[in-house]
């Protein structure tokens, strides 16, 4: 399950909630629905044959 992290529009409140990708989104203290914020994610992709840069692949082999 991810981590959403959900901000109050009314009163600035900031929560994180651990909820399956289809659960309805947070209700504040103060009673208002809160809104999902976009942060930042932890994935990395890591292991062979994950290179952004083409760092780590064999050099072509030379034409004779």
């Amino acid at each position: 399950m991810p981590i959403y992290e959900y901000r109050c529009a009314d009163c600035g409140t900031e929560e994180e909630a651990l909820q399956p990708v289809d659960a309805p989104p947070l209700k504040c203290k103060c009673g208002k629905p809160m809104t999902k914020l976009v942060s930042r994610t932890s994935f990395a992709l890591k292991g062979r044959g994950w290179y952004s840069d083409h760092y780590g692949l064999k050099p072509a082999a030379a034409k004779s």
